[in-house]
């Protein structure tokens, strides 16, 4: 088969790559001028950085594996994480239990009671018995109001904002389930984070490169302007004016996208791609001179300050690989309606820096010496009760059509390493289906 792939992000690449390994032709589409989707990423002063912070858990097997088959698995590092909250103007450490049981903000008695209930669903594999309840509805009943109001009732809000109330319980069951899981066992509960060194561009360059070298075409700076259809049929895509034929489409993109590039989807299909709400993701990245805190991710449970994490890289992976620059990612997550997706970087660092004066009293904007301003309006979907119902199948009504985006990750949260799954396994339903 012919196979016309929209998008060359992650999960574009990964299907496009196991199709190629298939016998399939393969040709994909780039609006963008680089490959890399949500994982593009800038030059610093030393190695590549991406726009969006990433990281791995030790149970991420599927990019693993794949970073070992494009000879590249000695890159990547695991190191100990430095997770932080911020609460009531300090930094806290909130990694093992005893950070737990020393986070003072909350009286004892529902520091145990917030912990117990991690680890209750650490043992919990069943998220279908969550997809009913709410997350607040969860927490407040198992953790207490207390460790709800102080801890993940802020970090909700900051991440969606009017409908944190509305995030089912099985998104947060991934949350946690997934954090657990790249702990060592023990009381000390370190928790593994892993990278690779050179940036992930590493490994999706490598990856676009081996599509190449199989036959594949991949072509940047080249959106799609719709779906060609004949007798109902997805019959390829149109891109710069000219018809590309293929027996197959798929399609990497937002739903927004979808719906605009196929409208001739049927109305129920439509009206599930429709249901899904996004929350933008905006990254204001700082470069300065010496570290700003000693923390790698810093939660922030300050619902005054108008950003959700504080990600200081170079706390996690040397500043001597950023030509000695220390890199800090100050994260929000927005609706379409908020006035940041309006706002320029400089607007926005005049927004955020009294703030990060909270994290470092001493800190002076004299010690940045260069920032950078990423926004994307795909960055989070927002996971309500009973999503699996707002799950849309691979194989769209539309013959010849198919679609892989984050809205069908679930019940894991996005990630790079359920892109690539999800890719791998489109592609063999691609090659099952024929054409």
């Amino acid at each position: 088969m012919r196979v016309q792939i929209v998008g060359a992000g992650v999960a574009g690449l990964s299907a496009a790559y196991r199709l190629l390994q298939m016998g399939h032709e393969v040709e994909v589409w780039e609006a963008r001028p680089e490959v890399g989707g949500q994982v593009i990423t800038f030059p610093t002063a030393g190695d590549r950085i991406e726009a969006f912070y990433h990281h791995l858990f030790t149970n991420d097997r599927d990019i693993v594996e794949l970073v070992e088959e494009l000879g590249l698995g000695g890159r990547m590092t695991w190191r100990e994480s430095k997770l932080g909250f911020f609460s009531g103007g300090r930094i806290y450490p909130f990694v093992t239990p005893g950070d737990l049981l020393r986070f003072t903000p909350l009286p004892l008695p529902d520091r145990v009671r917030l912990g117990l209930a991690g680890l209750y669903l650490r043992y919990q594999s069943d998220w279908r018995r969550y997809e009913k309840l709410t997350a607040r509805e969860w927490i407040r009943r198992h953790a207490g109001g207390k460790a709800y109001d102080v801890v993940w009732g802020p970090l909700l809000r900051g991440k969606f904002g009017r409908y944190a109330d509305e995030v089912g319980m099985a998104w947060y069951w991934g949350k946690v389930h997934l954090r657990f899981a790249s702990r060592k066992g023990g009381v000390s509960q370190k928790e593994l984070l892993g990278y690779l060194l050179g940036s992930f561009a590493v490994y999706i360059e490598a990856l676009a490169d081996r599509i190449r070298d199989l036959g594949g075409k991949i072509t940047c700076g080249a959106p799609v302007e719709g779906i060609a259809q004949e007798g109902g049929r997805a019959v390829g895509v149109r891109v710069g004016g000219e018809l590309r034929r293929g027996d197959a489409v798929l399609l990497t993109v937002p739903n927004s996208a979808v719906l605009r590039l196929a409208p001739g989807l049927p109305e129920e299909y439509s009206a599930i791609l429709r249901s899904v709400r996004y929350q933008w993701a905006t990254c204001l990245i700082l470069a300065l001179d010496r570290p700003l805190t000693n923390t790698y991710w810093c939660n922030i449970g300050d619902r005054d300050i108008p950003f959700v994490a504080c990600v200081e890289h170079t706390n996690f992976i040397e500043p001597e690989r950023y030509g000695g620059q220390h890199l800090v990612y100050l994260s929000n997550y927005v609706e379409d309606s908020s006035p940041y997706i309006q706002m320029d970087e400089d607007a926005i660092w005049e927004t955020y820096l009294p703030y990060v004066k909270k994290l470092n009293p001493a800190f002076q904007p004299s010690w940045v010496t260069q920032r950078w301003l990423f926004k994307d309006p795909g960055g989070q979907p927002l996971i309500g009760r009973f999503y699996s119902r707002s799950v849309p199948p691979h194989r769209t009504p539309m013959p010849g059509l198919w679609l892989a985006n984050t809205t069908q990750i679930y019940p894991e949260d996005r990630g790079q390493n359920y892109s690539i799954r999800m890719g791998q396994q489109v592609a063999k339903l691609i090659d099952t289906a024929g054409p």
